[in-house]
């Protein structure tokens, strides 16, 4: 658990490192993402990026436990 939260951490130190590339990547914006826009109110809900980001953490996760 301890080399897990390690992990963890160390892969948020890098990503926040490289977030001025990061924010380049079109993850929020792909097509099937919910994004409503009216008179006062916004809402935004990342469904397509949530599934994407899931499948990708759930393949690593899977090679990882090999």
């Amino acid at each position: 658990m301890q080399r897990l939260l390690i992990l963890i951490g160390a892969l948020f130190l890098a990503a926040g490192l490289a977030w001025p590339w990061l924010r380049r990547l079109p993850f929020g914006r792909l097509p099937g993402d919910i994004h409503v826009v009216r008179e006062g109110f916004g809402f935004h809900f990342p469904i397509v990026t949530c599934i994407v980001i899931s499948l990708v953490v759930t393949l690593i996760l899977w090679i990882f436990r090999r």
